[in-house]
């Protein structure tokens, strides 16, 4: 094949064309796929809601099937979500921030959020709950010469006693301990809290958990079911714990120096 077709147009000229068209259109595909969470946008001033439009609008409705069975999940969805914060804003401006009015580690402000997930445990590769009581996985075990923790007591971050461990949850995917399953004192409920927040005090045979105060332990998040968590109450159980650092105390609000 010659290379020139004409005498102003070649092959090489033909092909660099087609990647830029190729370029071109996967620039306006990708800006149109990138919409599917988030869209519209809504001013949170005014609660007006801009739908964009033009090319780069938000692509047509694409449904994914989940896997063993759990439904299908359509994205975009339609309509917004009606949530009312417990927060007030500090200034009349756009991205200004918001204070708590009321429990935040309870009303998931700030860094205590959670995000409105699944109603189910999370699944392995076989289908079966990931997140168990080690007591319901007995082909795992806890490594020789190390505890399984029971019977020790919880220390909060006010130094009082929280509690007591009565069993680990582990990850059978991952191969870890994810929450200690924690007893509160006075007869109290039983608590998910998380193991990546926690410290093992082996010399003194304690577990240290500085994320909230003894108190604030017995409005932690409870599970439904004995056996397994789903996939919800483990946004709620780590950002309850996780926004301890900012509202379990005054102090932890305000500046370091």
């Amino acid at each position: 094949m010659h290379p020139q077709l004409t005498p102003g147009i070649d092959v090489a000229l033909l092909v660099f064309w087609a990647f830029v068209a190729f370029l071109v259109a996967l620039v306006f595909y990708l800006r149109r796929e990138d919409r599917r969470e988030g869209y519209p946008l809504e001013d949170v001033l005014s609660g007006r809601v801009d739908t964009p439009g033009g090319p780069l609008s938000t692509a047509s409705p694409k449904s994914f099937l989940l896997p063993f069975g759990h439904g299908v999940v359509t994205a975009p969805t339609t309509g917004r979500d009606p949530f009312d914060i417990a927060a007030r804003r500090t200034e009349r401006f756009a991205g200004a921030p918001h204070v708590p009015t009321g429990d935040p580690l309870v009303d998931g402000i700030g860094p205590a959020a959670w995000a409105d997930r699944a109603k189910r445990p999370d699944l392995d590769m076989e289908g079966h709950p990931r997140i168990v009581p080690l007591s319901a996985a007995p082909e795992y075990g806890i490594a020789r010469g190390d505890s399984d923790l029971a019977g020790w007591p919880v220390i909060a971050a006010d130094k009082a006693v929280a509690g007591t461990v009565v069993e680990l949850w582990i990850d059978k995917a991952d191969r870890l301990v994810r929450y200690l399953a924690v007893a509160l004192e006075n007869g109290g409920s039983t608590v998910l809290a998380p193991m990546m927040m926690a410290t093992v005090d082996r010399g003194r045979r304690r577990v240290v958990i500085d994320a909230i105060t003894a108190a604030q332990f017995t409005r932690a998040p409870r599970i439904d079911a004995a056996d397994s968590i789903t996939l919800y109450e483990e946004d709620r159980v780590q950002g309850y714990f996780g926004g301890g650092y900012l509202y379990a105390t005054a102090d932890r609000q305000e500046p370091l120096f």
